[in-house]
């Protein structure tokens, strides 16, 4: 497996989440299709390899975390 190719597709991808994240924000819903199917197509690019599963399975939970961390916020400033 090509790990350079790799980790520069994965720095290229978080780019291209923050673009994303701008332009649709995070709670939509072509925000989290286009993470989900990109992420499965990383994944069958590289056969399913496992150090990529993890890793993109990582950076799905760092997104996840950080729209989690986001709610709260909302839910505390909402709140009197």
């Amino acid at each position: 497996m090509n790990y350079k190719a790799f980790y520069a597709e994965v720095a290229d991808w978080i780019l291209q989440v923050n673009q994303l994240a701008v332009s649709h924000g995070m709670e939509s819903h072509e925000f989290w299709s286009w993470v989900s199917r990109s992420i499965g197509e990383m994944a069958n690019k590289y056969e399913n390899n496992q150090l990529v599963t993890r890793q993109l399975t990582m950076l799905f939970i760092w997104l996840d975390d950080i729209y989690a961390d986001m709610q709260t916020k909302k839910q505390h400033q909402s709140q009197p």
